[in-house]
């Protein structure tokens, strides 16, 4: 997943990468919602599911502490960070505001 990371946040597509674990309930409730964003969004964004428990390398690389954990990456920089969920018009404008 590292090389691969960094392949995928490279582009100048925004990337939207959502750290969760199966148990977390936020985490079940924000799924739908990015869901969403995606249908909306189309080709325009990638949003990538990270599983903390079988990635933790990359957790750990990200400090991610709490799931749900979000970041916002272009051209491998990152843009933004938040914890917790995220209504879908927040997304979409943080995302649409880095096209």
């Amino acid at each position: 997943m590292k090389q691969g990371f960094s392949k995928i946040t490279s582009g100048d597509i925004p990337v939207l990468v959502d750290f969760y674990a199966d148990w977390c309930g936020p985490c079940k409730m924000l799924a739908p919602i990015l869901k969403e964003v995606k249908q909306e969004l189309g080709d325009s964004v990638k949003i990538i599911k990270i599983d903390v428990d079988k990635n933790q390398a990359i957790a750990s690389k990200f400090q991610v502490r709490g799931v749900p954990t979000m970041l916002l990456f272009k051209n491998q920089k990152q843009l933004w960070r938040q914890s917790g969920v995220v209504p879908k018009n927040d997304i979409i404008n943080l995302i649409k505001s880095h096209q």
